[in-house]
Parts: C-alpha cells; sequence; structure tokens
C-alpha cells in the first residue's frame, strides 16, 4: 500500500522533505482488531509536533494521521462490534487499557497506557491502518467522508473543551487561533450556547474576516482587546503568547482552556511576565485539554449531526501531505486541511 512516514525528527521546512513516502505491506489485523481501508484522512498540527520532537512518536519511522475515514475491510478474531463494509472513523485515542481507574470513569483520555493514533501506533496517512475495534467509531449518515475527518480530532477535542470551559448560555466566549478546531467552536457555540457572543483573537486578518463570516461578534489581533470581559477562552494556538492575553482578557472567576498538546519554544520567555494581578487575580482559572475520550467523538458527531455543523475544508492528494503540513506550519489556513487517500 502507499503512505507517508515520519522517518525522522526535524525542523519543517522547504530544504527538507516533511514526509517520506513508501511502499508498505498492508497490516492485518489481529484478536480484536479490524482493518480500514482509508478513503480520507485530516492534517492536523499535532503531525508538525511529531516531526519536530514536542510529542515524539516512541518508535520510526511511522503513518502519521489521526482522523481517519473509511471502511471496514477486515476483521480480527472475536471482533463482534463491526461489519465488513461499514464507514467508520478513528481519532486520535487508539487505545487504552479499559480496565483502570480512568477508563471504568469514561476517562480513557486520562489513562496511563492511552495510545495516540499516528504517533503511538500507525495512523491514516495510508491506505489501509488497523485499529482495536472498540476505538472505531461509526460515521452517522448525512455527512461525508470528507467533512467527517476534522470532526474526529479538530472538532471532538473542541467539543471537549466547550464542555471544559463551563460556559452558561449568554455568557461571553473567547477563542485564541481560528483554524480547523476553532472553527468548529464557534459553530457549536452558536448551536448550544445561542445567546453567547464569541470573540476571536488571531494574528491573521484572512482568519478574522472567516471568523466574522461564521457569526464572531468580534475578531482582532492576539494581544487586542475585546469589547467586554470574557467568561471563558478557550485557546487553540501552538504559542504562549495567546494564554497571557488571554488570561488579561478574562472576567473574574474566568477559566481558560488550553486545547493543545504541546506548546511550541518560541514565545516562551512571555511567561517570565506573568503579572500576578492582572493574569491570575481574581480566582481566574486555566484547565488543559488531555485528548479526547471515544465518548467525544460520538456525542459529536451526533451533535454535527444534529446542529448542520460542516467544516470548510482544503483538500490535498495522499503524497501532498507534506505540503499541506508545510502550509499548516505557515498559517496557511482556512478551516481544516485533509488528505484524499482513495
Amino acid at each position: 500500500m502507499r503512505a507517508m512516514l515520519i522517518d525522522r525528527i526535524h525542523p519543517v521546512n522547504e530544504d527538507i522533505p516533511v514526509l517520506l513516502e513508501a511502499e508498505c505491506a498492508v497490516p492485518q489485523p489481529g484478536a480484536g482488531e479490524i482493518l480500514i481501508k482509508v478513503n480520507v484522512c485530516g492534517v492536523c498540527h499535532t503531525e508538525l509536533d511529531e516531526i519536530e520532537g514536542r510529542t515524539p512518536p516512541p518508535v520510526l519511522p511511522v503513518i502519521p494521521g489521526h482522523q481517519v475515514v473509511g471502511l471496514v475491510a477486515g476483521l480480527g478474531p472475536g471482533v463482534s462490534l463491526h461489519r465488513m463494509g461499514e464507514r467508520v472513523g478513528v481519532g486520535w485515542i487508539f487505545s487504552a487499557c479499559g480496565v483502570c481507574e480512568f477508563c471504568q470513569a469514561g476517562l480513557e483520555n486520562l489513562c496511563p497506557d492511552f495510545k495516540a493514533t499516528g504517533r503511538d501506533a500507525d495512523g491514516g496517512y495510508a491506505e489501509y491502518m488497523v485499529v482495536p475495534e472498540g476505538f472505531a467509531i461509526p460515521i452517522p449518515a448525512g455527512i461525508s467522508d470528507m467533512h467527517a475527518a476534522p470532526l474526529l480530532c479538530a472538532g471532538a477535542v473542541g467539543y471537549r473543551s466547550l464542555q471544559l470551559a463551563n460556559l452558561v448560555d449568554g455568557q461571553p466566549l473567547g477563542l485564541t487561533g481560528f483554524g480547523a478546531s476553532g472553527h468548529l467552536v464557534l459553530q457549536m457555540v452558536r448551536h448550544v450556547y445561542p445567546n453567547s457572543k464569541v470573540y476571536v483573537f488571531t494574528r491573521s486578518e484572512g482568519e478574522q474576516r472567516f471568523a466574522r463570516e461564521l457569526g464572531a461578534a468580534w475578531a482582532g489581533g492576539t494581544t487586542d482587546q475585546p469589547p467586554e470581559r470574557l467568561q471563558a477562552v478557550i485557546d487553540t494556538t501552538p504559542a504562549w503568547l495567546p494564554v497571557i492575553a488571554a488570561l488579561e482578557a478574562l472576567a473574574p472567576g474566568g477559566r481558560l482552556v488550553i486545547n493543545a498538546i504541546r506548546k511550541e519554544g518560541g514565545d516562551r520567555d512571555e511567561l517570565l511576565h506573568l503579572n500576578y494581578e492582572r493574569h491570575l487575580w481574581m480566582e481566574k482559572e486555566i484547565k488543559s485539554v488531555a485528548n479526547v475520550t471515544k465518548g467525544d467523538i460520538s456525542e459529536f458527531l451526533a451533535l454535527a449531526v444534529e446542529a448542520g455543523i460542516q467544516p470548510e475544508v482544503q483538500t490535498y492528494d495522499l503524497p501532498d501531505a507534506g505540503q499541506a503540513l508545510l502550509e499548516l506550519k505557515n498559517r496557511k489556513i482556512r478551516g481544516a486541511k485533509v488528505l484524499q487517500i482513495t
């Protein structure tokens, strides 16, 4: 099968091939696993984090990709949850132990044996992949493959972020960064909290315009002050400066939810300028988002159908995955990027 591999840790730039194109053996499902013929796979900033070493794969080479939509093409021994030809999706969560206190509580995202798709196990930048059957989520009718892919990560982790924001309808919400996850969260808010205004912070004027097109009440630069103090802010950026700016924009008792696997170096010295009175006083909170659960993905897919949430997508052929990641690195973003595999 065709596949794109992460074969080494390196900076992502125009001078080094981002991914290695390769021919690989089609994987075979073991006990309790299914084989998926991949139709599409979303492109995520986390792939950059893997390649550049902020969340490095434990073994190289590895096939990245964790927003996978395809058809069940093989059943391992003992599989009972899926049938041949069924359309399924796979998100960032590839597997968890199933027996620890977190798994038993439905918080398998916190499991000490959590494994990530496309990092700890081969993912969807390929024509086929295998996954434990319990972590393949049926895709509802009414969502195309291309639009379903970003919902599995950008949408599901955005859904978890919004849950953790503890917003009440009518309270103002801020979004820092406006890529794949941010533009889906804005659509969620308009459905779940119709009386809440959304304020978007992004350095890209194009993303600011896009946010206004989707219904943002205001859109400005990363450190601009919004028209009112915010009850919650969801940060989807890979940088530190937006964290400081978001804390300053919070109302007393407000909560900052950081939706990022890792933060890049760059401007982390901004943390040295954290001012207690301006940024943390008045019982402000900081909450991180750790991965997603199977429930997050299933619940959000149902919400997306109910609310008519649909990502804007840019499509690429599988061999152009490196180009898509370069564009993501350079902030050439409008919505989500998706690879067409078959």
